[in-house]
């Protein structure tokens, strides 16, 4: 049975010889992984990739179709598990932890934003920003009150009990990152967040973000567009599973 509370116990020295430093919340080491596609064929969508981010960081993650900057992103997010090497959020090593401590700290740390939004068709915008204190256990009455002030926070407390089909693209991307804020994770993970959007839409919500890197989140921002990419700090260039190029973007060096 899982425990209430992850404990962070020291961590064993990654393959590169330096483990987590304190204000270090995403650590990966040498990761791979390996789909086998039958006949003996397989595919390695990254290849030893070794990537540090800070509390606080704005990294976007670039890199063409096939690239592997999708599978990064879902090794990141704890969506899916590497075939090889480590990787360390916020101090805990998550090839250590059960399914359910797995389920507990994705919950807590990860707030996610999708390009295709992943919004219930039939559920209004303050349904769909509660859901996942639903999933947890909250309170009604905790729920609406938490859930109110998220959609407050991206300006969208007048079109709360709209449905989906009643809001614009930008509006539902909206909603979408009240949810993926409804539980104060540290990290916002942001898949393609413009890509379903008009250029001006895809502005505002983009400005939404500088606001949450503001306030003191770290953002992961994975995209295959050059401007959303220059809105991070600093950017990370992926090419056959592997990093091609970590550098400053011209927002820093400007």
């Amino acid at each position: 049975m899982a425990s209430e509370t992850l404990t962070k116990a020291a961590p064993d020295q990654p393959a590169s010889g330096r483990g987590p430093e304190p204000d270090e919340v995403i650590v990966v080491d040498n990761l791979w992984k390996t789909y086998d596609m039958g006949s003996e064929q397989q595919v390695h969508a990254l290849r030893g990739v070794n990537l540090r981010i800070r509390h606080n960081e704005y990294v976007a993650i670039m890199g063409p179709s096939g690239s592997g900057k999708s599978t990064l992103m879902n090794l990141i997010g704890c969506l899916d598990t590497p075939s090889q090497g480590q990787y360390w959020l916020n101090g805990h090593q998550v090839s250590e932890l059960t399914d359910d401590e797995l389920a507990r700290i994705r919950n807590k740390e990860i707030g996610f934003v999708f390009q295709t939004f992943n919004l219930l068709a039939r559920a209004t915008a303050l349904h769909n920003v509660e859901l996942p204190l639903i999933y947890n256990g909250t309170p009604a009455e905790e729920r609406l009150e938490r859930a109110k002030a998220a959609l407050a926070t991206v300006n969208l407390e007048k079109r709360m009990y709209h449905k989906p089909n009643e809001l614009s693209g930008g509006q539902r991307q909206r909603v979408a990152i009240a949810r993926a804020l409804i539980n104060h994770p540290s990290i916002i993970l942001a898949d393609e967040p413009t890509g379903n959007l008009d250029s001006k839409t895809g502005v505002e919500i983009m400005a939404l973000v500088d606001e949450l890197h503001a306030k003191g989140n770290t953002i992961i921002v994975v995209t295959h567009e050059p401007d959303i990419a220059e809105y991070a700090h600093r950017i990370v260039h992926i090419r056959d599973g592997q990093i091609a190029s970590d550098e400053p973007s011209r927002r820093v060096r400007s």
